[in-house]
């Protein structure tokens, strides 16, 4: 764990990263920024997954060596807190957090300040620390390369798919795990798919409005065919099919979890 004091308009604000590389924040620090009475009323709207306790020194504020049990907030937790601070402030604050501190601390480990860059240069601890994080988010980098290069490959491919590849596809990104059926209620529910009623086969179709004409899905019609109960021909119900740009869209409202992915697709 690591706790790194900052300063945003003459307040201390305590962020601590823990071991998974994820901030938290001290409430009370908080608190002051956004103008809340103290932690506890802060806090107190806050749901249950979005603070907490960490023993965090007190060193760094008031120069002892001493540590205690202090409340702290996570990003969902601050994020919170912000939108319902009545300061014009935590407009300032948010951009503050979101513009400078949280992309440096994903990329380095820690938001880079001078006074952190100092610590850096001086402290052999502080460089381990960063090296070890900086370690970690290239493997991070390298386990997610593997299988985005692979989805990107099967969702550029040309032609289209059935219903049932379409679902192996997806679930090449480690985020989704979908079957064919599965597919098939997930896009009814999108409204890209619909079974029409007074039919003699229950079947599906693709919504013209939703789902042909832009382009996410066609229909594949079959031979026509003679009924041998009634002699006569017959054309089948059409086979839907998922297009590359359907593929793309279905990653997306699946959810896919990786952001590295959602953005080449």
């Amino acid at each position: 764990m690591n706790i790194q004091p900052y300063t945003f308009q003459g307040h201390t604000v305590r962020i601590i990263i823990d071991d998974q590389g994820d901030p938290q924040w001290v409430a009370s620090d908080v608190a002051k920024v956004l103008g809340y009475r103290d932690a506890a009323n802060m806090t107190r709207r806050l749901d249950a997954d979005e603070k907490g306790t960490r023993s965090v020194s007190t060193s760094q504020v008031s120069g002892d060596s001493s540590a205690r049990a202090m409340t702290v907030i996570t990003e969902a937790g601050l994020y919170s807190a912000i939108f319902a601070s009545r300061l014009d402030q935590a407009k300032e604050f948010k951009k503050w957090v979101t513009a400078e501190v949280l992309p440096s601390i994903r990329k380095y480990g820690a938001y880079m300040t001078p006074a952190t860059i100092e610590q850096v240069i001086t402290d052999p601890d502080t460089i381990i620390y960063l090296a070890s994080k900086l370690k970690e988010e290239q493997e991070r980098t390298r386990q997610l390369e593997a299988p985005a290069a692979a989805w990107n490959q099967l969702a550029e491919a040309e032609g289209d798919y059935s219903v049932a590849q379409a679902a192996k596809v997806l679930s090449r990104d480690p985020a989704i795990s979908i079957g064919r059926d599965r597919l098939f209620a997930h896009m009814e529910k999108l409204g890209w798919i619909f079974r029409p009623r007074g039919a003699r086969r229950r079947h599906w179709e693709a919504s013209q409005a939703k789902a042909i004409d832009t382009h996410r899905l066609v229909h594949k019609l079959g031979k026509p065919f003679r009924n041998p109960h009634t002699g006569s021909m017959e054309v089948p119900s059409p086979t839907i099919r998922v297009t590359p740009k359907g593929l793309k869209d279905l990653h997306k409202t699946l959810g896919g979890g990786h952001p590295e992915i959602g953005k080449k697709i």
